[in-house]
């Protein structure tokens, strides 16, 4: 079988290297213009597809290259965080479709930043799908392989992503399978029925300001869901910015008066106790100027607070 490659990240370059691995036919690589963030860039993809004796096409518009795609003869493609949005007319060039790796259970939690999202609803599990494409349209189609990561109150979203880039190879791999032995294969067929549908939109550095009126539990959802690969919860600490890496509920006794964003002690740990809306967290880890590490470092009295 003949399998053509659509995107970027790390995790698809290993997903090439599993099909390859499994005897499979890389005819054609396609990508596009990495984001900082990715360790294989480019001319990763580049230098693998001259390896292979693949096709190479580096361009975000796709609808451009029909000819060239065809020429490569490919049974179906696996498809990661492309640039652009793939259009019908390109999928079609593939008779047994496009595949799709999604970080959410979709129907539910389809767009941007969904495992974020999920933490930040209170979710008890993330879901992975691979599901074939359909041209203009946003993490719909027939639903070919899906798995779960159950989470609590303490998941980062760091953990999702670690999750997902071990999973996602050979997920492709095993959906590619099955289409191999049955093209007509679907594990579900997503609704249409926009009830069922839970769009996510992109998520910003800003949005991971803390409100200390919020809840403890609510901030340690925001600081778990901002966590790397993001840039972090933050607050302000002697008006310089304060980011808090890792935290969890803090409970005792106490009956206090005080306000919002209150150190309320400091550990022998070095983490702080810091007083929210609706109870207390305890900070374990922090980032503050060039900083990273116990906050007591940089904290030495309660009658200081986080603001």
């Amino acid at each position: 079988m003949k399998i053509a490659i659509i995107g970027r990240t790390e995790i698809l370059y290993e997903t090439i290297e599993l099909l390859l691995k499994n005897n499979y036919q890389i005819p054609l690589i396609i990508t596009s213009k990495e984001a900082p963030e990715y360790t294989k860039t480019s001319k990763y993809f580049e230098e693998l597809a001259n390896k292979i004796g693949a096709k190479y096409i580096y361009t975000n518009r796709l609808d451009k290259y029909k000819k060239e795609i065809k020429s490569t003869n490919c049974d179906m493609a696996v498809s990661l965080n492309y640039s652009s949005i793939i259009p019908q007319n390109v999928i079609d060039l593939f008779p047994l479709r496009i595949l799709n790796a999604h970080g959410g259970d979709l129907p539910r939690y389809r767009g941007n930043a969904c495992q974020a999202w999920a933490i930040l609803n209170g979710e008890d599990k993330i879901g992975l799908c691979i599901h074939s494409m359909i041209g203009g349209e946003v993490d719909s189609g027939d639903i070919i392989d899906r798995e779960y990561l159950s989470i609590d109150i303490n998941t980062k979203v760091t953990q999702c992503w670690e999750w997902m880039a071990e999973r996602i190879p050979q997920m492709f791999l095993n959906s590619v399978k099955k289409l191999e032995k049955n093209p007509q294969y679907v594990l579900e067929v997503q609704s249409k029925n926009q009830k069922d549908a839970l769009r996510c939109y992109p998520r910003i550095p800003e949005d991971g300001r803390i409100d200390w009126n919020k809840s403890n539990i609510e901030i340690l959802r925001l600081i778990n869901a901002s966590n790397k690969p993001y840039s972090g919860a933050y607050c302000f600490y002697e008006d310089k910015k304060l980011i808090i890496w890792d935290a969890e509920l803090f409970e005792d006794d106490e009956i206090y008066l005080s306000k919002v964003g209150q150190i309320s002690n400091i550990e022998m740990d070095g983490s702080v106790i810091v007083i929210t809306g609706n109870g207390k967290l305890k900070i374990s880890k922090v980032e503050y100027e060039s900083f990273v590490g116990k906050p007591s470092q940089k904290i030495k009295s309660i009658r200081k607070r986080f603001k």
